[in-house]
């Protein structure tokens, strides 16, 4: 997207957790997992405001897991994938939504995420549970295929209108560090803005 650096109002934190291997592929494939953590960027629109998403994938590495969980704080969204062939992915949602809720600010948006959702012929959870357990638990809800795309960009574009909802009414306080909202200020003029602080990570500086 041929887009300026600083052409987008609002920078997101988002992060993807789950079971290893049922992530969405959205982020920075080439990096080893040195540390458990992916780190990818991209700019949506929402309501006219582009807005930047910073997004974490913690690949479900419970090696990892110490360290990935310190990503948590501070996320405005949380992804929560399984495979919907594998229902052991699906029987530990409760273990990841436990460690989403407790590590993350009371107004992060969670969105259970079915993966997979092209092998249909595979299936081993079925759409009405999964979504009955989203309802219980007030988390949005679709199915997603990593590999055709389909409604991976719908995955991040629902978490963030409500996020922007969240901040628009007020109810999220983008002057608290935990928020995981970042108002871009604008670029100074002939100038680069250095304000937005860059992981060391992204890049694939690994």
């Amino acid at each position: 997207m041929a887009t300026a650096p600083y052409n987008y109002s609002y920078i997101f934190k988002y992060i993807i957790i789950g079971e290893l291997d049922v992530h969405l592929n959205v982020v920075m494939a080439d990096c080893p997992h040195t540390i458990g953590v992916e780190f990818g960027t991209r700019i949506i629109e929402v309501s006219g405001q582009k807005i930047k998403l910073q997004i974490w994938d913690t690949a479900g590495q419970e090696r990892f897991r110490a360290v990935t969980r310190s990503y948590y704080r501070g996320a405005a969204g949380a992804l929560m994938v399984y495979d919907i062939t594998r229902r052991s992915t699906y029987n530990h949602l409760s273990s990841w939504l436990t460690d989403a809720r407790n590590l993350t600010n009371p107004n992060t948006v969670i969105i259970l995420i079915g993966n997979k959702a092209d092998l249909e012929a595979q299936r081993d959870v079925t759409y009405e549970e999964a979504k009955q357990f989203a309802e219980e638990n007030g988390l949005l809800f679709l199915e997603a295929s990593a590999k055709t795309g389909e409604n991976v960009e719908d995955a991040f574009l629902e978490a963030a209108k409500k996020i922007y909802q969240n901040i628009q009414d007020g109810s999220l306080d983008l002057n608290a560090a935990e928020s995981g909202v970042q108002h871009k200020p604008s670029a100074p003029q002939g100038g680069r803005l250095t304000s937005e602080p860059q992981p060391q990570r992204e890049g694939c500086g690994c």
